[in-house]
């Protein structure tokens, strides 16, 4: 059975990372509902070469293109789709990643605000003791983050900051974006071959 995971990408600068992640987790057969947000779209538009469409038909075929997803396996989702899968734990995938997710995210995920689809469906994952991994992409961080950090983390979150390293010697920005995929892929425990693991060349 294919793996059912919920991607959101939010307005925070990175959404490289967002759009790397879908093409990955596409490729590894996973089934994602896909939430992008009125924000996202405009840095989206800002940061690449992509002109995304205006209306939710366009936008879903030209996601499907874009990570070369099969029929049936990508579902993109409406801010307020409330009649959802993610919307309700009785449904919602058992793995959730935001990425990048912008500190207003953040902060109205620690609140429990759920005033839209991305943080109702972070809200059910939580709840639900199921995994969220927030990739947070923000410097510096103030107290008011840090806190929200850390009561994320107490309640089961995974806060992996969009931090790439640089062991691996990267050479492109693509080489960058991939580091942080990997890891967010290993967080989900998904086959990546991005890059290898630390410490895989030294295994005979």
């Amino acid at each position: 059975m294919a793996e059912r995971i919920t991607l959101a990408i939010t307005g925070a600068s990175g959404a490289q990372y967002g759009l790397r992640l879908l093409q990955c987790l596409i490729a590894s057969e996973a089934q994602v509902f896909c939430l992008v947000s009125r924000a996202a779209k405009v840095v989206i538009n800002t940061e690449t070469s992509l002109v995304l469409p205006e209306s939710d038909q366009e936008f879903q075929a030209y996601l499907e293109d874009f990570s070369s997803a099969k029929e049936g396996q990508l579902t993109v989702l409406s801010h307020e789709d409330w009649m959802s899968p993610v919307a309700s734990g009785s449904g919602a995938p058992s793995k959730m990643v935001i990425c990048p997710c912008s500190s207003g995210t953040l902060s109205a995920i620690a609140c429990g605000a759920s005033n839209n689809l991305i943080e109702r469906a972070a809200d059910v994952v939580l709840k639900e003791r199921r995994q969220l991994i927030l990739v947070h992409r923000e410097s510096p961080l103030s107290e008011i983050h840090l806190e929200n950090m850390l009561k994320l983390t107490r309640v089961g979150a995974i806060i992996l900051p969009a931090s790439p390293g640089f062991y691996n010697k990267p050479k492109t920005v693509e080489d960058m974006v991939d580091f942080m995929v990997a890891r967010i892929m290993q967080q989900l425990d998904m086959n990546q071959e991005l890059m290898p693991r630390w410490g895989e060349s030294y295994i005979s």
